[in-house]
């Protein structure tokens, strides 16, 4: 996620097993995997050797695998083909020592845990490190404005979100805003406006493609995105306040 009109590129210390050409033979097939599950070649970057789809989603190599055998119908919202287990009923996110000194991020990552937890889905977030945990994702910085995070794999959330410490120049809402965004992609959730991010980043018109049943509607949501109309909306404004619209807490709850 990046600030509406102004998208920076990605830079997250996100962590790859492997190195040197190992790592570029994995990326050459995350790349090949997502082509044929359907994304545009032009919608995938390889940033700090990592590939991200939409701009800020890493998709690891399992996780681009899933996403070529799965072929099942649904009826949820913007998402990916993979999905948490319901098996995972407490997810611990776990800051960092850097995340949780800065106040914006610390702040906004409890508004976010309550925020979710308050809508009664089938997992419950908890700030971690804790006990009891059936999933775990990490809460670190990164540089730049905004953040990145990935999809599911495996039954499991992605294991991380990277918020930007630029967004210390912005409001309280801004960085809570992100955090929910970005745990949003980690239960599986593309953005609002995939098929049309000049929505709410402006610029050019750009599609990241649907990738198959990688981006079908939840009934009950609108087909359209606005901007303001979602946290999942690809780009944020500077006048965010990090609550959840009527149409996050009917793709939440139908989804989970």
């Amino acid at each position: 996620m990046f600030k509406r009109a102004a998208v920076l590129a990605v830079s997250c210390g996100v962590l790859l097993t492997g190195c040197g050409k190992d790592v570029e033979q994995e990326n050459q097939e995350i790349v090949s995997n997502l082509v044929k599950a359907g994304f545009p070649s032009d919608d995938v970057t390889v940033v700090d050797g990592a590939v991200y789809v939409g701009g800020d989603a890493h998709v690891t190599l399992e996780a681009s695998r899933e996403m070529l055998q799965s072929g099942k119908e649904s009826q949820e919202q913007y998402r990916t083909t993979n999905l948490v287990s319901s098996t995972k009923t407490k997810i611990c996110v776990t800051p960092t020592a850097a995340f949780a000194n800065i106040s914006l991020f610390s702040t906004g990552l409890n508004q976010a845990i309550s925020r979710y937890n308050a809508l009664g889905l089938t997992f419950q977030l908890a700030l971690g490190p804790t006990t009891g945990c059936s999933a775990t994702i990490t809460a670190q910085t990164t540089t730049g404005v905004g953040g990145s995070s990935g999809f599911p794999s495996g039954g499991n959330p992605y294991g991380a979100i990277n918020i930007g410490t630029g967004l210390t120049s912005y409001s309280q809402g801004v960085s809570t805003h992100v955090i929910m965004h970005e745990i949003g992609h980690t239960i599986g959730f593309r953005h609002s406006d995939y098929y049309n991010r000049a929505i709410s980043c402006g610029g050019t018109a750009s599609n990241e493609g649907t990738a198959g049943v990688g981006a079908v509607l939840i009934n009950g949501t609108p087909a359209t995105a606005t901007v303001g109309g979602s946290v999942m909306n690809s780009c944020f404004r500077s006048s965010e306040t990090g609550t959840w619209t009527g149409t996050d807490i009917t793709a939440l709850t139908t989804l989970y």
